[in-house]
């Protein structure tokens, strides 16, 4: 079947919804020029407009016969280029751009409103304001892009605006270090390190995301999404093959934005940048463009699968990266100090569970179930994670300090936002069955049980126990027991702990609202089978009609011996029961009390070891430091000394002082007496005599 672009009045909010925050962003500069108040609430007014243009796009999804509906401009005529001969400028409207367009644009709207007092009274607000929104623009054009090279623009779009924004308060002053700095030593760093530490890391996933489009576009002609569904199919079979390494480097990209491993490490130090960056790039939105990408990309080689079968070690790559990120990086959860920075690992965690879902997806019959598990946790994820971070900042804001060890005892003083986030922590941890996290992340795992993948299934539940010991752990760190010192200094000095103001606790509040909603949506008794069953049939009344989706079938490794009725029921079990380990672990120590933390690990032994390896990240960041970073500068300064110093310099100097010998001595020549000037006058005409007659002869 054959799809030809479609151009209606539906595509308009798919233009609009990217163009209005760009604009926003543009006029930032002027509205402050007039106002600060203009420009602050200038600034919310166009992602309002954005939001507003996506939710128009919502009633789409329930005519999934209709969709695709995509628009094409001709951009760049490039006559004579064989391979290529143009590039076109167009958007995408189907399901997964719409769920995703709705889920940044919704809440990016949100957190710009939170910002107003989150922000309040910060110096440099104009380029917040002007980041803020370019990055929206951004991020809803790589959403709505229907080709690599319009992705591209708005994939290096939202990293040029995640560096600015993470380096936000790029003076590193020292007496923010409570404030915005990250970590401990011997591994604190100040914002502007840890903003261009962001876009080096993802910078390499780019490259390879480059090579990647540069090799599709050679063997097949187009950079369309919809035309490459198409063309894949009738590529020559001599060329099938290297559509696997294409696949996997173009994966490089998605490792690198969504901090997947090896290029993990980034995102928790991004927490130095304000929590509404936190929040809005590193937790809804800019760090789910990974996923995305890959869920764009699907279609295109599960088509492949079909016709060249080792097309599925892209899948297995996919999923088992995502696995084992979820499991390192919730592990390192469990050990650190900052709560943002536990925040931070668990959206890598659950970037992985994502990753994990897509891929296994790949390697079965019914990959419907996996692509749908994706898509939903994405969904639940960027609602209760965005609630999170700022209830993170509320608390910042609060005691002044972004350690868990200068907060506790502060829940009567702070009940919005200590129930917000409690409600938003329940579903990160999965608890059931009022919210969105339990549903999600059980269709995650449930995909990779009926895939026939017991390793990957088991890893995927241990990181749900952990998921649940840390959560429990922040909550209780944050809001429960004594106050700690730090507080009491705080109070000594006539600064109470208090309520965040209504323009901070409303967002986050109206999150922990959205996520109960998306909890009871979820229960599968409900018609359709909940928000995870009518998910999943969009996905496969819309996926099943792409070209050659209809019978392309990737081959299984491993059969799947586990019946579908029984694989839910596992899953539940495992579910609760990992849930309930994890949770109880962390109550008995942080709750209760019943156990010291510091006494139970000791200052030596096989605990204390476990601890360090976890709290030093697996010795991931120093791995990279050391190799990198550290021999960088040791070859540096030996160039220094050896090469400019002590090789070009020395030789500059030499060349130099011979010239200057040189210059002396021919210097002497030059007595002045017009007997001598004649004679070298005469002498020079001689030999200039001599040298024609010999050219001549």
């Amino acid at each position: 079947m054959a799809l030809v672009p479609v151009v209606g009045i539906e595509t308009i909010p798919a233009w609009l919804c990217w163009l209005f925050p760009m604009i926003g962003a543009f006029l930032t500069p002027l509205l402050a020029k007039i106002n600060p108040k203009a420009r602050d609430y200038g600034a919310v007014l166009f992602s309002f407009l954005a939001a507003l243009m996506t939710i128009m796009l919502i009633p789409l999804i329930f005519n999934v016969e209709e969709l695709p509906k995509w628009e094409i401009l001709p951009w760049i005529e490039l006559e004579g280029f064989p391979v290529l001969s143009k590039i076109e400028f167009g958007i995408l409207v189907d399901p997964l751009s719409i769920i995703m367009a709705n889920v940044v644009a919704v809440i990016s709207f949100l957190i710009m409103v939170y910002s107003l007092g989150y922000m309040k009274g910060e110096s440099g607000l104009t380029r917040y304001w002007f980041f803020m929104n370019f990055f929206i623009g951004n991020m809803l054009l790589l959403v709505m892009s229907e080709n690599f090279v319009q992705t591209l623009f708005g994939w290096e779009g939202v990293g040029l605006c995640s560096y600015a924004l993470i380096g936000f308060w790029y003076r590193d002053a020292k007496e923010d270090y409570l404030k915005c700095w990250v970590g401990e030593p011997p591994e604190a760093y100040p914002p502007s390190h840890c903003g261009m530490k962001a876009f080096i890391t993802t910078r390499i996933g780019d490259i390879s995301l480059l090579i990647g489009i540069v090799i599709i576009v050679a063997f097949t002609g187009t950079l369309s999404y919809m035309e490459l569904i198409e063309k894949v199919e009738h590529l020559p079979h001599e060329f099938m093959w290297i559509l696997v390494p294409a696949a996997i480097l173009l994966f490089g990209g998605p490792i690198g934005k969504s901090a997947q491993l090896p290029l993990m490490e980034w995102l928790p130090d991004a927490m130095a940048g304000p929590t509404t960056v936190s929040a809005l790039i590193h937790a809804a939105t800019m760090v789910k463009a990974g996923v995305y990408l890959v869920g764009r990309v699907f279609p295109i080689m599960y088509v492949a699968s079909k016709f060249y079968p080792e097309m599925i070690s892209f899948f297995y790559v996919v999923a088992w990266i995502g696995v084992i990120t979820a499991f390192v990086a919730g592990t390192q959860a469990m050990t650190s100090n900052e709560i943002k920075k536990v925040l931070a690992y668990s959206t890598v965690s659950q970037l992985g569970y994502m990753m994990l879902a897509l891929g296994v997806a790949g390697t079965t019959v019914e990959f419907f179930l996996g692509y749908t598990a994706g898509v939903f946790h994405l969904m639940s994820h960027a609602i209760f994670k965005a609630a999170l971070f700022l209830t993170a900042g509320a608390v910042i804001h609060a005691v002044e300090s972004r350690f868990l060890h200068h907060m506790g005892g502060i829940k009567k003083e702070m009940p919005i936002t200590f129930w917000s986030m409690t409600l938003t922590a329940f579903s990160l941890m999965g608890v059931p069955v009022l919210f969105s996290g339990f549903w999600s992340k059980d269709l995650v795992l449930e995909s990779t049980l009926l895939a026939g993948q017991p390793i990957m299934f088991t890893l995927a539940a241990i990181t749900a126990a952990i998921t649940a010991f840390y959560s429990v752990r922040m909550l209780s760190l944050t809001f429960l027991g004594k106050k700690s010192e730090h507080i009491h200094e705080l109070e000594h000095e006539g600064h109470h702990i208090h309520e965040a103001p209504k323009v901070m606790w409303v967002p986050y509040f109206i999150l922990a609202v959205a996520t109960l909603a998306f909890g009871i949506g979820g229960i599968t008794l409900l018609p359709f089978g909940g928000i995870g069953g009518w998910l999943e049939h969009t996905f496969e009344s819309y996926l099943s009609k792409l070209p050659g989706m209809e019978h392309s079938f990737a081959l299984l490794e491993t059969e799947v011996t586990v019946p579908k009725d029984m694989a839910v029921l596992i899953t539940i079990g495992t579910s609760l029961t990992v849930l309930a380990i994890g949770a109880f672990i962390a109550y008995k120590i942080y709750v209760q009390r019943a156990i010291d933390p510091v006494k139970l690990i000791g200052s030596k032994g096989i605990l204390k070891s476990l601890w360090n390896f976890l709290f030093r990240r697996w010795y991931i960041n120093a791995f990279f430091y050391k190799v990198f970073v550290d021999s960088t500068i040791s070859f540096s300064k030996w160039a220094l000394k050896y090469i400019e110093l002590g090789g070009i310099d020395k030789f500059n100097y030499v060349l130099a002082n011979a010239i200057k010998g040189f210059s002396n001595r021919f210097r002497r020549t030059h007595t002045g007496f017009l007997n001598y000037n004649i004679i070298g006058m005469i002498t020079g005409f001689i030999l200039l005599l001599i040298i024609v007659y010999m050219v001549m002869v």
